[in-house]
């Protein structure tokens, strides 16, 4: 049997309402590269990964290819035009590619390591999607509209999601174009949960966060200096 195709895309097309410097938070420099350039770095030197799909904003494409340019490639890479929202921009993505199988990832996790790239795209052979996550240092409690508690979460069984997301394109895409502008979908895993498929989910770690506003930057150095 050969081996599934798989497309990476990484997503940069987000606002960064939250990150306060009236800039995409991808291109913010951390000891002395961008974000992205991290992530990017992780996924173009895996072995099971294909070709890479970046989504930006078309008045981005530019500064995103000026950035990826600063390493050597070793697969095809192709833009695609981010949408209004991070569900159009993911199927804007997966409608131009025909692989097997596509994992999804952040370009603002720099902190991704390839093991778990790896170890995501393994574990395919065995489920419909999987998906990189670590479990809740802390108890959650579920509530009405009202703030009043209706249930405690099991800490053992309250997992808190990353990327990278790693799915069947063709059940993702058909999955998201019956669902699409469903605002109650936060993630493409509850697209492949309403498939009726079941989603694995694998360890991570906590070191693995996304910048959402500038503090992070503060605590993904510090995770740097503490790798060297």
């Amino acid at each position: 049997m050969s081996r599934k195709s798989v497309t990476a895309i990484i997503l940069v097309a987000g606002n960064s309402t939250r990150f306060g410097k009236n800039r995409n938070k991808n291109f913010e420099i951390i000891e002395g590269k961008e974000v992205l350039l991290y992530s990017l770095e992780k996924f173009n030197q895996n072995k099971l990964v294909d070709n890479i799909v970046i989504v930006c904003k078309k008045d981005e494409e530019n500064l995103v290819q000026k950035i990826v340019s600063k390493i050597t490639l070793n697969k095809d890479i192709q833009y695609v035009k981010g949408g209004a929202t991070r569900q159009e921009s993911v199927y804007n993505a997966i409608t131009k590619t025909n692989s097997d199988i596509v994992i999804i990832h952040d370009g603002a996790r720099p902190m991704i390591q390839d093991k778990f790239i790896t170890e995501c795209i393994e574990e395919m052979d065995n489920f419909k999607g999987v998906s990189i996550a670590v479990k809740s240092k802390d108890t959650i409690k579920i509530t009405d509209d009202n703030g009043i508690v209706k249930e405690t979460t099991l800490r053992k069984n309250t997992w808190v999601i990353q990327t990278p997301q790693c799915f069947e394109r063709k059940i993702l895409l058909e999955m998201h174009e019956k669902f699409m502008g469903d605002e109650t979908v936060t993630d493409d895993c509850m697209l492949m949960e309403r498939s009726g498929n079941e989603v694995k989910l694998i360890c991570g770690e906590y070191s693995n966060i996304k910048v959402t506003t500038y503090d992070d930057v503060n605590l993904v150095e510090g995770y740097l200096t503490a790798k060297e």
